[in-house]
């Protein structure tokens, strides 16, 4: 049984297909293109709200405004720092657990209880108060850290990461084994590069979720030096406190809010939309086929 593709309902399917894509891709892309827009219009533009796809009386002002803020700057090194040691926390925590939870319970007594106890937090949580205790007992409130921690082991990722790694033939580790390598040997020469698209995966959704997430950084901090991007961007956007966008009132007088808002908002997707090109060709699958001969 095979599918025709040169059958008439098929090429409607596909005009419908591209035709649908075509819009989703229209309304994320559109607000960008809007955005970007307002960034680079003049005060009396943004203020009137003369602009939609195309900047009115181009300038570049706010986003100098913007890069030469030290509140935006200082933001924006904590969300890359703390992206990139969540992302290496995760990576970390996540592979070591996922590996041994991966294999028989010949080969790992006991693996069903490791398992079902890390099932269990995924129903089971102690809650934001707890949580907040917690990270003030261990004296890492306004440190980077109480925002790491806390999801550097995500449980559904460490399930989903199990079932990749017990998908990769055995007789790769036996072969593994046989040449002499050991356990870390073989989970860094077999496993991993194999993993590459699950690995991508996960990884790109563990940066995204550092990037924007803002609750904990507000939580967690007391002092707004220590805010990430994203909660900074909070309490522009949404409590419309401006008075963290710019120290001299003078620049004001020449640039709208609204520009300035628009310049931080573009300027703050635009690192993570930079990842998206580098991990999708390992958004793939089928990677072990054919691995194994025979």
């Amino acid at each position: 049984m095979y599918m025709h593709y040169d059958t008439k309902m098929y090429k409607v399917f596909t005009v419908f297909n591209i035709i649908f894509v075509t819009l989703i891709g229209m309304l994320c892309i559109l607000p960008m293109i809007h955005i970007l827009a307002v960034a680079f219009s003049g005060k009396a533009a943004a203020t009137a709200n003369l602009i939609n796809l195309w900047p009115v009386n181009f300038t570049a002002d706010a986003f100098v405004e913007t890069l030469t803020n030290r509140n935006f700057s200082h933001a924006l090194a904590i969300s890359v720092g703390r992206t990139l040691l969540g992302l290496a926390f995760f990576l970390f925590f996540t592979i070591l657990t996922a590996y041994p939870l991966s294999k028989s319970e010949q080969d790992f007594k006991g693996k069903n209880i490791y398992l079902w106890f890390f099932v269990f937090t995924m129903f089971f949580s102690g809650g934001l108060v707890p949580t907040y205790i917690l990270m003030t007992r261990l004296k890492l409130i306004n440190s980077i850290f109480a925002l790491v921690l806390p999801g550097a082991l995500n449980v559904w990722s460490a399930i989903l990461l199990i079932n990749f790694f017990k998908g990769i033939p055995k007789e790769l580790e036996e072969s593994a084994t046989i040449d002499g390598a050991g356990r870390f040997m073989t989970l860094l020469k077999i496993f991993l590069p194999l993993s590459l698209p699950s690995l991508a995966t996960l990884s790109l959704f563990t940066m995204v979720g550092h990037w924007n997430s803002w609750f904990d950084g507000m939580i967690y901090n007391t002092k707004m030096e220590n805010y990430p991007l994203a909660t900074l961007l909070q309490i522009i956007v949404v409590q419309q406190d401006f008075s963290k966008i710019t120290a001299d009132p003078h620049d004001l007088a020449d640039i709208s809010n609204r520009t300035v808002k628009a310049a931080q908002i573009f300027i703050g997707a635009v690192p993570i939309l930079l990842v998206y090109p580098f991990l999708q060709k390992y958004f793939v699958s089928g990677i072990v086929v054919g691995a194994v001969k025979g």
